[in-house]
């Protein structure tokens, strides 16, 4: 990568790479931007929760400039194939180049938010670049909940115009966002002793080979969700034979639509046949259904050892109408902005610990009264079924304002450059600019970004020719 063009931001992002940057676990990385700060002569903040601020000082003949604030976030989503021996808390991402995008072998990539990191480290050490002060932001535990965004403390921050470059769409600004919050449900199951090997044959059901994606970006595209299509295959079986379930598993991260699920069952062995039968004829047709939006859709059944334990029969029965009658997807889209996605919710994942099941859920509004609606309905639904039920604080949307100076310096500078328009946007997904906002009232902020793709799956891509693209519009914007 350190080949590629602007040599300075691949170096750095190829850097960010090697490093490994889970949610909550960011220490690695903040000691990375520490020492980077002190080779450089840079001015560092730091709160008590782990944001960073690095300031490079106004050029000489610039100081009456009005300065800029860059920000990205440090964590990156920690997704990788089945079965593939990796470990994010040590390991280095492996990274190559192919058919124009930079990719990793089995993994996420990270370049969410690992490319913004890089130009804000590019512009800060750039010795061409004569303007005001930079102040570079570096937000921790974006992913898991904006805790770094919610918890910045005052006074870190003294510009007033802000670029955030966690986007994803090269050519397209974004000016607004939706808010989000996470629905949890815990329902408690009695193990008990699984049935005889001798009457009762044991099999895995796996949902695999889904593409995956970001619950918000992804939402709108028709993409297979593992859990919802367990469940459906689930209750196919018990149409035909009171099943036994033995355990229960599927997605991981609230943010990403759910790849891969699997569940254990005992089936009566005088009834295996009609049960397998109509699992398959199931899987034959919910493969139809996405031959389109998801065709890498697999799912198998395989015969396996006995399982010791079985959940209780009436805690599966609750557990599964609860899986079959959440919601899951795009509940509504936008009257004010044509494409755009306004609701959605997520059914994320399914987790079984010692005497429970945890699912998590998570919904999108860019209207705050259909967020708050979403989530009461999700919770509903959990709460009939007796579960019991909490939601996460949530986090605001970004209302768009099309008429801020810096939105309209984008769209001149951008037409300048490339002789076409900027599409103004609002996304679906979750940025720190609204959480920002309520902490700095006064900023003027856009979003911009190159192109990824498959972002908090290990199909994310950046595309590398929209990486010098996006640079060279910063730099006429700063």
């Amino acid at each position: 990568m350190k080949e590629l063009n602007p040599q300075s931001v691949w170096r750095y992002f190829e850097e960010i790479t090697r490093i490994p940057r889970p949610s909550k676990k960011e220490e690695k990385i903040r000691q990375y931007l520490r020492d980077f700060a002190k080779v450089n002569n840079l001015e560092l903040r730091e709160d008590t929760i782990g944001n960073i601020v690095i300031v490079r000082p106004a050029a000489v003949g610039c100081e009456q400039k009005e300065g800029v604030i860059l920000q990205s976030h440090v964590d990156m989503v920690c997704e990788k194939e089945v079965g593939l021996d990796f470990d994010f808390e040590t390991m280095p991402i492996e990274t190559y180049i192919e058919d124009g995008w930079v990719r990793a072998r089995g993994t996420t990539l990270g370049a969410d938010c690992g490319i913004g990191m890089a130009m804000q480290m590019a512009v800060l050490t750039d010795p061409e670049i004569k303007t005001g002060k930079i102040e570079a932001l570096f937000t921790v535990d974006e992913e898991q909940g904006l805790t770094g965004a919610f918890r910045l403390e005052a006074g870190m921050l003294t510009g007033s115009r802000m670029i955030n470059l966690d986007s994803e769409d090269e050519g397209e600004v974004y000016i607004g966002c939706a808010g989000g919050i996470d629905t949890i449900a815990k329902f408690d199951v009695e193990l008990k002793k699984a049935p005889s090997a001798e009457k009762y044959n044991f099999y895995k059901i796996a949902v695999g080979g889904l593409r995956g994606g970001h619950s918000g970006d992804d939402i709108n595209k028709g993409l297979a969700c593992a859990n919802k299509i367990l469940v459906r295959v689930l209750w196919a079986m018990l149409d035909v034979s009171a099943v036994k379930l033995c355990s229960i598993d599927g997605g991981n991260l609230r943010n990403a639509i759910a790849r891969d699920a699997w569940a254990e069952v005992a089936i009566s062995g005088e009834d295996c046949d009609s049960v397998i039968l109509a699992a398959s004829e199931l899987a034959t047709q919910i493969k139809a259904e996405y031959a389109l939006t998801d065709p890498g859709v697999d799912i198998t059944l395989v015969a396996i050892a006995p399982c010791q334990s079985r959940i209780d029969r009436e805690s599966s029965r609750r557990l599964l109408m609860a899986l079959q009658s959440l919601p899951h997807g795009v509940m509504a889209m936008s009257a004010a902005i044509p494409g755009l996605v306004e609701t959605s919710t997520n059914l994320a994942s399914v987790k079984m610990g010692k005497g429970f099941v945890e699912v998590v859920t998570s919904q999108r509004s860019s209207v705050e009264s259909a967020k708050r609606d979403i989530a009461r309905t999700v919770a509903s639904v959990f709460e009939l079924a007796g579960a019991k039920v909490r939601h996460t604080d949530g986090y605001p949307g970004w209302t768009p304002n099309p008429e801020s100076p810096l939105v309209k310096l984008c769209e001149r500078e951008y037409e300048n450059l490339f002789a076409r328009k900027i599409a103004v946007k609002a996304i679906h997904a979750g940025l720190e600019c609204g959480l920002l906002l309520k902490k700095y009232p006064a900023l003027d902020i856009i979003s911009i970004g190159p192109t990824l793709r498959g972002v908090h799956s290990p199909a994310e891509r950046l595309e590398v020719r929209t990486v010098d693209m996006v640079w060279q519009l910063l730099l006429r914007l700063i």
